[in-house]
């Protein structure tokens, strides 16, 4: 009886040496051992006695009488036992995982002991901030022109045209997708509501809205927006925003080196 998955069959087997024998007591052998237990010595089919018919040390071995030309010598290391095992299905955990991993800007998680890195990297991926203030008409829907790339591991984000990540070739799959923008409506306490929206090949298909709804309004505010998409080849994906002021004027998107209130990201997620 056994708990668990049935153990997979091993087989073993041990490395044997075959000599070429001439009149001499000293032999090389292939692989090193500690001492001469470690092998079984066997001239003309008769197992020789350990440190009395031979030594061995490293893969030095030494007999105790001469060999002649004509005699049939091998050795089979008994300390060198190889061994193939098919592990049964759903035996391999964390355990049995490399652990040696690094993480770096470009590579979210690359050799670590994860079942996501045992299936590649979070990549293609990239960042991108808005590194000034953008203006924008009130009450209008308005593409998010984050144009300072922090990583691009595939060069897929557009940060200078149309300000969106298109899908490499060979890169379709499920994506997290995100955005944040700070709000400011140009006069104190003026913001009425902002929405965040993500649109995939020029369509809405995510939106966050923060309500103030009533006075007194506010001078600036965040909102954030995620989600995850199934993207093909090709398609794409933008961050718009929205500011409704309360005096009807033009609102901002702030943006700035320091702060960074206004950023676009997106990355593949391992299955």
């Amino acid at each position: 009886m056994y708990l668990g998955n049935q153990p997979a069959l091993s087989y073993t087997s041990f490395a044997k040496q075959d000599f070429t024998t001439s009149a001499t007591t000293s032999y090389t052998l292939d692989q090193p051992v500690a001492n001469e237990n470690e092998i079984a010595l066997f001239i003309n089919f008769v197992r020789q006695e350990p440190t009395t018919a031979y030594t061995a040390s490293g893969t030095s071995l030494t007999l105790t009488s001469a060999t002649s030309a004509s005699d049939d010598m091998y050795c089979v290391f008994l300390g060198k036992a190889v061994q193939t095992v098919n592990p049964p299905n759903g035996s391999v955990g964390l355990s049995q995982l490399s652990a040696t991993g690094t993480k770096d800007s470009t590579t979210f998680l690359r050799g670590d002991n994860t079942f996501a890195v045992a299936g590649g990297t979070m990549t293609p991926a990239f960042q991108a901030n808005l590194s000034s203030n953008q203006s924008v008409t009130n009450n209008t829907y308005t593409k998010i022109q984050c144009n300072t790339e922090i990583f691009d591991t595939n060069s897929a984000y557009d940060n200078s045209t149309n300000y969106r990540f298109t899908v490499p070739s060979g890169e379709a799959g499920r994506y997290f997708i995100y955005g944040n923008i700070g709000i400011y409506g140009n006069t104190t306490t003026d913001v009425k509501n902002a929405y965040l929206s993500i649109y995939k090949n020029g369509t809405l298909v995510h939106e966050n809205r923060n309500d103030i709804g009533s006075t007194p309004y506010e001078t600036q505010i965040p909102i954030t927006i995620a989600s995850i998409l199934d993207l093909s080849v090709n398609d794409y994906v933008e961050l718009y925003g929205l500011v409704n002021t309360n005096s009807g004027s033009n609102g901002l998107f702030l943006g700035d080196s320091f702060s960074n209130k206004t950023f676009f990201g997106a990355y593949k997620i391992i299955e």
